[in-house]
């Protein structure tokens, strides 16, 4: 467990990152990537989340002003490669139903995320077009977690008065993935995601 010394919280935290990073690697690299294999990670990722002095506002502030979100990035595997970030964000924050075109796992640290999972019902074939539907609510609270494939659709909202804080885990940074889609279920199109806030270091 880790003392009161911000130093060895810090040093134990890299740790973490670093063993979760090359547990995962090693993983992927046995064989075929299947849900299976993205479940195992999953609980990894939760289990860290677990670890709540790990992730004190003390070292990850909330935003400030009118911003809902702060990324902090806290290991990653090389530029290209497995990353982990902590997500903070304020009650109020949206972001609309989107994909990641890399596996991703969300594990909740402290407070409670809505994630609506959605299926997409047309063939992707029409460029700019997509028919979605929503197929199942998640509360991401503590003890809780949710794994994506790549062509998974979610989306994430803040309810309630609590900022809330999330282990993301990614096969690829999310300052990489160029190709994400945002979907409008209003008008059934799609467009590509920007990644949003900056990364902090």
């Amino acid at each position: 467990m880790s003392d009161a010394n911000p130093s060895a919280i810090a040093q134990e935290r890299a740790a973490a990152a670093r063993e979760l990073i090359a547990w995962t690697r090693a993983e992927i690299d046995a064989g075929e990537f299947d849900r299976a294999v993205l479940n195992q990670i999953r609980q990894r990722v939760q289990d860290l989340a677990a670890r709540r002095d790990l992730w004190s506002e003390a070292d990850f502030a909330p935003p400030e002003g009118e911003e809902r979100q702060a990324r902090y990035l806290i290991g990653q595997e090389n530029p290209d490669g497995i990353t982990l970030y902590l997500n903070v964000m304020r009650p109020g924050k949206k972001i609309p139903p989107h994909d990641h075109t890399t596996w991703a796992c969300v594990a909740a640290v402290e407070g409670s995320e809505i994630n609506t999972l959605f299926d997409r019902l047309d063939d992707g074939t029409q460029d700019g077009y997509a028919k979605l539907a929503a197929v199942q609510e998640i509360d991401l609270a503590p003890g809780s977690s949710v794994a994506l494939m790549p062509d998974d659709i979610h989306s994430v909202e803040i309810r309630g008065e609590q900022i809330i804080r999330h282990l993301h885990f990614y096969g690829r940074p999310l300052e990489t993935l160029t190709a994400r889609k945002a979907f409008d279920l209003d008008h059934d199109s799609y467009k590509i995601m920007s990644v949003g806030v900056k990364t902090r270091s």
